[in-house]
């Protein structure tokens, strides 16, 4: 492995690896996603001005066959998240999602972003209506607002998954189950029976459903 590989594995959680099936990229997204402000140092987090041009230059080379994306992220910031998430699900490389420990909040959109999309069975995925910190105008404009930034991942989730628009709202905005907020928590199995990831499976299943697609794309050549 190069000086420049292990740096990249340790500053941005990626790696390469390359064999007779093809050669994969493993990015993971671990801890809060990051947004426009910069997280205490003592926070783990993604920065999603490291992984759009990662994203960008997988797409862009012939160096990458697939990516396998791996998750256990708390959520973060909406607009980054977002825009990881669309970007992944705007490639043309054949793409495959794994959710470990956890895909929470905007951690949703991303595990539902690639081809095919998998989860232990005892990874969590938390599902709740927006929410943000600091400084909230009271005036009709702003929950207006939040309407449309809920509605965008609303429509992103039901898009790029089984899901339907009303389980997912149904569990959205469920109440009694979450201490001190709104929304619900599902696991593994029940994540996988609502349609909102393809299948239940640990690494060497989404591996081997990613080399399937490539093999696949690669017929279609």
């Amino acid at each position: 492995m190069t000086q420049q590989a292990q740096e990249q594995r340790i500053d941005m959680g990626s790696t390469v690896v390359k064999t007779e099936k093809g050669t994969i990229h493993f990015l993971t997204i671990v801890g809060q996603i990051e947004g426009h402000q910069i997280l205490p140092p003592n926070n783990k987090t993604t920065k999603y001005e490291h992984v759009m041009p990662l994203l960008a230059a997988i797409e862009a080379g012939d160096e990458v066959d697939g990516l396998l994306l791996l998750l256990n992220t708390v959520g973060g910031d909406i607009e980054a998240g977002l825009g990881i998430a669309a970007l992944i699900a705007g490639m043309k490389k054949p793409t495959v999602s794994l959710v470990l420990g956890g895909g929470h909040s905007i951690g949703v959109p991303l595990a539902v972003s690639t081809r095919q999309s998998f989860i232990v069975p005892s990874a969590a995925m938390t599902i709740h209506p927006v929410r943000m910190n600091g400084l909230v105008i009271g005036v009709p404009q702003t929950f207006q607002y939040f309407e449309r930034i809920q509605e965008r991942i609303i429509q992103f989730v039901t898009e790029n998954s089984n899901v339907t628009r009303e389980e997912f709202v149904k569990r959205m905005l469920r109440t009694g189950e979450l201490t001190a907020d709104v929304g619900a928590v599902v696991y593994g199995e029940e994540a996988v029976s609502m349609g909102l990831i393809d299948q239940i499976g640990g690494l060497s299943d989404a591996l081997g459903c990613l080399y399937q697609i490539i093999d696949e794309e690669k017929g279609r050549k």
